[in-house]
């Protein structure tokens, strides 16, 4: 049998990666997996400082050392089931958790680092991983009510199928495991060219727009919904744009999906507009899988 790859939880002993640490445990026991907690810092170089010959540890990496030590007894505290284990390294963070996630089922992030501003809505480690990673990656924001889970509803965003499989299958996963709804979810939009002065012309159009999401809807969920009949599932399409659709019903899930174009061969954030928008508004925490195009 494989050995299940772990999550990996990126931690510096801020308030949002505690809450991180927190969802990623009981994500852990609720598959079976094992939790790797990382903190990742180039303390030398932040520190003007060079390896010394001393037995005498920067004071950065003895609090580097304390804040991952107090996570793991966080974690033990909550699901002594879970395996945890632990890591220092000597990286920039975005760097390590990229690296982390070649080896792991899912990177998770808090919303803000301790080193972030105030005024911003989302960290900028969490959103350089949530760009770039090729496993899916889970930053842990929202209210109370969505970090805390009890809506028993996945929210999924179905994108365009020849893009969504991972997402799709991700989905699925996670309401398997959770016994709750999986809502899935295609918006549409009916080009302004198409509209008519009056509401009776406009119907037309608008009726071939909605059908062909419904069509769409239903080439996506085919295989997967045949593989899990376990899983309560909802179909809907909804007139608009995806971004704003998403985060309005945010508010009633647990978790939103929502999947990532990973093109080969290109550099820098790959993330579309939908994804960003969660990333930074989204009422639970939202996970976005990669999928290669």
């Amino acid at each position: 049998m494989t050995q299940e790859l772990p999550l990996v939880v990126g931690v510096d002993g801020s308030d949002g990666s505690l809450l991180a640490v927190d969802w990623a445990a009981d994500e852990a026991a609720r598959h079976g997996l094992p939790l790797r907690l990382i903190y990742a810092s180039l303390w030398e170089r932040y520190e003007g400082t060079t390896p010394s010959l001393t037995l005498e540890r920067p004071s950065s990496v003895v609090m580097a050392e304390h804040i991952v030590a107090s996570a793991a007894e966080r974690v033990e505290r909550r699901n002594p089931d879970v395996k945890v284990s632990t890591d220092v390294l000597a990286a920039e963070a975005v760097d390590a958790l990229l690296h982390e996630g070649n080896n792991a089922t899912a990177l998770i992030t808090g919303s803000r680092g301790r080193s972030e501003l105030t005024g911003l809505l989302l960290g900028s480690v969490g959103l350089a991983v949530a760009a770039r990673a090729h496993c899916p990656v889970i930053v842990v924001r929202g209210d109370k009510v969505g970090l805390a889970g009890t809506h028993e509803r996945i929210l999924l965003g179905a994108g365009d199928p020849a893009a969504s499989g991972e997402a799709t299958r991700f989905a699925f996963g996670e309401a398997a495991v959770r016994g709750g709804t999986l809502d899935v979810v295609r918006t549409w939009r009916c080009p302004a060219h198409e509209t008519a002065d009056t509401a009776a012309l406009a119907e037309a159009p608008a009726r071939e727009h909605e059908e062909q999401a419904r069509t769409e809807l239903d080439e996506l969920l085919r295989d997967m919904a045949g593989a899990h009949p376990e899983v309560r599932l909802s179909r809907t399409t909804v007139e608009g744009p995806a971004h704003k659709v998403l985060v309005h019903l945010s508010s009633a899930a647990d978790l939103v999906i929502v999947g990532a174009r990973r093109r080969q061969g290109h550099f820098g954030l790959q993330l579309g507009r939908v994804a960003h928008t969660l990333l930074h508004h989204a009422q639970c925490p939202v996970a976005v899988v990669p999928q290669r195009v």
